[in-house]
């Protein structure tokens, strides 16, 4: 039982990640970067200590510090976090293939 509940109680966080997440837009580009296919991994570990994996549009992208700042940000926002890492890789680099359906839409790819 309480498996069930810390289950639902990660599964809660996580979707309150997202959603801060999806406040945090590319300067040049009108798509948060949760739909842009920006975030690669979100983990939560014991006691809301949260990592987000992330990459940028490119690695000279102009936006490359305020992005992650703004993004671990918008996390240590959500009551309950107690830490919050993101941590940048460009492996896998960036393709517009990660980005979802809505983005896509956006911005003209479909």
């Amino acid at each position: 039982m309480e498996d069930e509940k810390k289950a639902k109680d990660e599964l809660q966080l996580k979707e309150e990640i997202i959603r801060a997440l999806k406040e945090v837009y590319d300067p040049e580009i009108p798509v948060d970067i949760y739909e842009l296919g920006l975030i690669y991994e979100i983990n939560i570990y014991p006691v809301n200590n949260v990592h987000v994996l992330m990459t940028l549009t490119s690695p000279s992208c102009p936006a490359a510090e305020s992005i992650p700042s703004d993004a671990e940000m918008r996390i240590r926002e959500i009551e309950g976090i107690n830490d919050v890492v993101i941590e940048l890789t460009f492996d896998p680099p960036y393709t517009t293939e990660m980005m979802s359906e809505t983005a896509k839409l956006e911005l003209g790819f479909m």
